[in-house]
């Protein structure tokens, strides 16, 4: 029964992390509903290859290099604002050509890029090599986890609800499953509620402009901040 414990923690744990609102959910509904739901799954697959890299330098220790290094860190942040900027301008443009005349069917706005687009993000994504630094690294050694105290608003009040061991296969193999269930289950109910309502494909396609826009701003804002703070110490 453990074995199962642990798993539906891990999957729990993975959901958790793909579920909340950010660049690589914006870039997953943005294919999803211009290109049909296996583009948007190819781009959720972009996302979680990146976890899964992240995963073994993690395990191999080499992810930490990069807690060692500020200077690295920053320019991280300045390149991932940068394509955020740029993909926001691709959303937007796609939001434009994914008016049709009639609905009910698959979308067929020019054929996209979403697992590199998602890939690359995901890959220079300064927070998402900080989970991996922290979090991620405590999914790989023995211990414990407080699964759902990890979850955003309510992790307070159910912490010490479901604690499971770390270190796990069954934790790690839950994890990701959660991840590859979010990322087959988000395209297609982003598919199916824009097949019900005509204008909900350039909606959406807008809102992942406003929040790849939003997120590149913040990442290039936060860049030369860190710059800024090591242009001042001398490093």
């Amino acid at each position: 029964m453990s074995l199962f414990v642990t798993l539906g923690a891990g999957v729990v744990f993975g959901l958790a992390l793909a579920a909340p609102p950010g660049p690589m959910n914006a870039v997953i509904a943005e294919e999803s509903v211009l290109r049909g739901r296996l583009a948007g799954f190819w781009a959720g697959l972009g996302a979680a290859t990146a976890d899964a890299i992240f995963f073994v330098l993690a395990y191999l220790g080499v992810v930490a290099v990069v807690e060692s290094f500020p200077l690295l860190q920053g320019a991280m942040i300045a390149i991932g604002g940068v394509l955020m900027l740029y993909f926001a301008i691709g959303a937007a443009r796609g939001a434009r050509a994914s008016f049709r005349p009639t609905s009910g069917a698959e979308p067929t706005v020019a054929e996209g890029k979403g697992f590199r687009k998602a890939l690359v993000l995901a890959l220079t994504n300064p927070y998402q090599v900080l989970f991996w630094l922290t979090i991620g690294v405590g999914l790989l050694r023995p211990g414990e986890l407080d699964v759902l105290a990890r979850l955003p608003v309510v992790g307070e009040d159910l912490a010490g609800t479901l604690v499971v061991a770390t270190g796990s296969p069954a934790l790690i193999g839950g994890f990701f499953l959660g991840v590859l269930t979010w990322i087959v289950g988000f395209p297609t109910g982003l598919v199916a509620a824009e097949r019900r309502i005509e204008t909900f494909a350039p909606i959406v396609a807008v809102g992942s402009a406003v929040v790849l826009a939003g997120f590149g701003v913040y990442f290039l804002y936060d860049a030369a901040t860190t710059l800024a703070a090591l242009a001042t110490l001398g490093v």
